[in-house]
This record gives C-alpha cells, sequence and structure tokens, in this order.
C-alpha cells in the first residue's frame, strides 16, 4: 500500500473533520487518541514482529470545537472549485482570477462573482460583464462546501469514507 493515502478523520459525533495521511492516522490510533472506525481492506502496516490493519477512517476520541467550517476564499480556493481550469474556454495554462462582476462596476470578491480565467479570456473580457462581450461560463461559480474540498483534498473518495460524508455516490 502506498502511504501516500489519506485518512478521513472523524469527529467525536462522526462529522467530518479533515483528512491525514496514514501514518498520522496510525499514531493517533496507537497512543489512544483516536479509534479506528474503518480499515483500508487487505493493507497491513508491518513492525517486525506485528502487522497492524492500515486506517481509512478514524474517530478522535475527544470531541474538537470547530468554529468555522466553512471554505476560505481564496485564488488557490478558487482554482481548486474551478479545477483548475478556464471557465470560459477550458484551458489550463496562464490562469487568474476573473471578476464577473468588475470591480470597477460594483463586483465584489465572493464566491459567486470570482472565477478562474485564462489570461487571454481575462483580457478579451476586459473591464465588462462576459454577456457584453458575447462570453460564455463553462459552469456557474458557487460557493464550495467543506465535504466538496475534503473530497478534493484527497483526488477521489475511498467506499469506506462515503458513509461518514453523507453523499450520494453520484455527486462523487
Amino acid at each position: 500500500m502506498s502511504l501516500k493515502r489519506n485518512v478521513l478523520v472523524l469527529n467525536q459525533d462522526y462529522s467530518p473533520l479533515t483528512v491525514c495521511s496514514v501514518e498520522r492516522a496510525f499514531l493517533l490510533v496507537f497512543l489512544n487518541k483516536a479509534e479506528m472506525i474503518s480499515p483500508v481492506p487487505n493493507v497491513y502496516l508491518h513492525t517486525v514482529d506485528t502487522s497492524y490493519q492500515a486506517p481509512s477512517v478514524i474517530k478522535v476520541s475527544r470531541y474538537i470545537s470547530v468554529p468555522y467550517k466553512g471554505v476560505i476564499l481564496s485564488r488557490q480556493n478558487v482554482f481548486r472549485r474551478d479545477n483548475h481550469e478556464c471557465q470560459y474556454c477550458g484551458t489550463n495554462r496562464d490562469l487568474t482570477l476573473d471578476h464577473l462582476v468588475p470591480r470597477s462596476k460594483g463586483g465584489t470578491s465572493s464566491w459567486k462573482n470570482l472565477v478562474t480565467a485564462c489570461k487571454h479570456c481575462n483580457a478579451k473580457k476586459g473591464d465588462y460583464a462576459p454577456a457584453e462581450v458575447g462570453m460564455k461560463l463553462r459552469k456557474e461559480p458557487f460557493k464550495p462546501s467543506y465535504i466538496m474540498f475534503l473530497k478534493t483534498s484527497n483526488g477521489s473518495v475511498f467506499d469506506e469514507w462515503r458513509p461518514f460524508l453523507q453523499l450520494k455516490s453520484e455527486a462523487l
């Protein structure tokens, strides 16, 4: 097994908290700071004289209060939401951010007003709304959920994670 695989970490109430490395998860379980909820099927970590099941989902032993569980608006998070593709032409080169309603016309820096755009499309759009220059978005911008970012930080959702993420399998 590749130790690069991530482990889903649940809070004491079984709500998703974060993801961590297999090494970190194993250490938390070994030190009784977490319990293994679901192992990776047929995968073991070996020491000189013992084998341990590799964790896929763990639950921390003490509740961790998380005051803000949203996704912070940042350049990299907008790129992640948009799959690192220009929302006008689909390229993944020379990317920048574009305000749909330009700041000079009262547009704000918000999840629904920012999209990933290549430099060419951003220059073509200029200081106008996309419709004013005949440009169409590939998809409408949205505020991503925390669970969506747990999924994208891993690249995929493992079967063992699905019951805890409360998402339909088609959405993953």
